[in-house]
C-alpha cells in the first residue's frame, strides 16, 4: 500500500518551487522573474507534461513555508525528498536564470543561491559555470 504523503511534490513541482523561492527571497517578486518562470515551464523539455495550473499551488506552498520560522529548511527538506539528484543542476540553473532575470541580484537572492548550492550538493566549479551562463544570457 503506497500512499503518497499530501506534501509530496513532483520533480517539476520542486523545480517550480525553487524558482519561486529565489524570486521571493528578496521579498519583491518582479515581473521579469515571473515571466522567466512562466517561460521555463512553457518551453523546457523537463516540463513537457507538466500541468501549468500547478504553478499557482506550488507558489502558495512556498509562500506558506516562507511565513514559518523554519520555512526555508522545510522547503529544502521537501526538495531533497522529491527532487531526483539528476535534476539538481537543472534546478540550480533555473534558479540562477530567475535571479538574473531582472538584471540585479539582491544579497538575499545570493544567500538563497548559496544555500541551494549547499543543500543540493552542487559542485563549486559546476555552480560557477551555471552562474556564468545565467549572467551571459541576461546581459543587456
Amino acid at each position: 500500500m503506497s500512499e503518497q504523503a499530501p506534501h509530496t511534490m513532483s520533480p517539476q513541482d520542486c523545480l517550480v518551487a525553487l524558482m519561486v523561492a529565489v524570486s521571493a527571497s528578496d521579498e519583491n517578486i518582479r515581473t521579469a522573474e515571473l515571466v522567466k518562470i512562466q517561460s521555463a515551464v512553457n518551453m523546457l523539455p523537463v516540463f513537457g507534461d507538466y500541468d501549468i495550473d500547478r504553478v499557482q499551488r506550488v507558489s502558495r506552498t512556498v509562500f506558506d513555508l516562507f511565513e514559518q520560522e523554519d520555512g526555508l529548511e522545510a522547503l529544502f527538506g521537501l526538495i531533497r525528498e522529491d527532487l531526483p539528484e539528476r535534476l539538481n543542476e537543472t534546478a540550480y540553473a533555473l534558479a540562477c536564470d530567475v535571479a538574473a532575470a531582472d538584471g540585479k541580484l539582491a544579497e538575499t537572492e545570493l544567500e538563497f543561491l548559496a544555500e541551494m548550492r549547499y543543500e543540493l550538493d552542487i559542485d563549486r566549479l559546476h555552480a560557477a559555470a551555471i552562474e556564468r551562463g545565467a549572467r551571459a544570457r541576461h546581459m543587456v
